[in-house]
């Protein structure tokens, strides 16, 4: 499992502590990364989820919040100053802005923390959906290969047998040609004990399945019939 990073950008460092002080109290405490606002964000690490942004001098706000709006992360402003919310909330529709107040603290770990759980979730699925797709191009090729599986066989056989026809004659060819049919008899070979391998793991996955199927590990397609 993936350990979960917090980005923090605050040029008081005050700041910075009080979240991170705050959130050594909860069960599940994330990785965190503190930055200023004059620094520059750099490459978007993977397990980066979440960035709270707060007391950042008002002229770095803007390319703040523009630069981790490019790289996609969900993103919580807080702010006690009613005018700058609302703008942050009118210009960046998908950031979070929060009211700096009374018990913020307590407030902001817990929306920090259910936003940082639905950011990991929804990674995990991202993760999921290019598996699967992976998944499903190599079936493909699969099955195209066992489909097309006895016709390469068939087209092996003329190889050979016409490669070991030619080799019976030995002075009809000259050297440099038997030597060349001897390749490609050789290499019509090779090819032949790769698809015999196809043939043993197509036979290997079938038993697999079907003893998964009788032990319950796979529902069988027939139960709901």
């Amino acid at each position: 499992m993936d350990h979960p990073n917090v980005l923090i950008v605050s040029d008081d460092p005050e700041f910075s502590r009080a979240v991170t002080g705050r959130w050594q109290l909860e069960r599940r405490v994330p990785g965190f990364t503190l930055m200023r606002s004059d620094l520059k964000l750099g490459a978007d690490p993977e397990n980066l989820y979440l960035a709270i942004v707060g007391r950042v001098q008002p002229h770095a706000l803007s390319p703040v919040l523009e630069a981790l709006n490019a790289v996609g992360k969900r993103v919580l402003f807080v702010s006690e100053e009613t005018n700058t919310l609302q703008t942050v909330r009118g210009r960046w529709p998908g950031v979070i802005a929060f009211r700096q107040q009374e018990n913020w603290l307590d407030a902001l770990i817990l929306l920090a923390s259910e936003a940082l759980n639905y950011a990991q979730a929804e990674a995990r699925a991202v993760r999921a959906e290019k598996a699967t797709s992976a998944l499903s191009h190599e079936a493909t090729l699969g099955r195209y290969m066992l489909e097309m599986r006895h016709t390469l066989n068939n087209m092996l056989t003329a190889t050979l047998g016409n490669s070991e026809l030619l080799l019976l004659e030995p002075g009809s060819l000259s050297a440099e040609a038997r030597s060349q049919i001897e390749t490609i008899r050789n290499m019509a070979l090779r090819i032949h004990e790769i698809l015999r391998r196809f043939s043993s793991l197509e036979q290997e996955l079938s038993v697999a399945e079907w003893q998964a199927r009788a032990e319950g590990r796979i529902p069988s397609t027939e139960a709901g019939s």
